[in-house]
């Protein structure tokens, strides 16, 4: 498994943009989907998005679709979120995660440690 680190979180008011970063440890990165997830407080972890290792594929949840685009860099080890016109609903703890495969019931076995966006009215 390898280590991820999120960076780039923030405040912003609504309207605003953000671009978050995935760091992994290691050249194995390529080999994986990658996926965003959120957690507010007090609510379960929700899907963002995911990529496939190649990034040839993408898939975006319903509420996010349209605002926000995944890519990743794989010559950097890194997976990114450009997150645009921001809502106060989309507060939350972000997490990345990596997956053996791009299926939909995917396992994520390897977690960041999350970075907070927080987007005021």
């Amino acid at each position: 498994q390898v280590q991820l680190v999120e960076s780039g979180g923030g405040l912003v008011q609504t309207g605003g943009s953000l671009r978050l970063s995935c760091a992994a440890s290691q050249r194995t990165f390529r080999a994986y989907t990658m996926g965003w997830f959120r957690q507010a407080p007090g609510k379960e972890r929700d899907f963002v998005a995911r990529i496939s290792s190649s990034g040839r594929m993408t898939y975006y949840a319903d509420s996010v679709k349209g605002r926000f685009t995944i890519s990743r860099d794989n010559a950097k080890n890194t997976v990114y979120l450009q997150m645009n016109t921001l809502k106060p609903e989309d507060t939350a703890v972000y997490y990345c995660a990596a997956s053996p495969n791009f299926a939909a019931n995917a396992r994520y076995d390897c977690w960041g440690q999350g970075t907070q966006v927080t987007v005021s009215s």
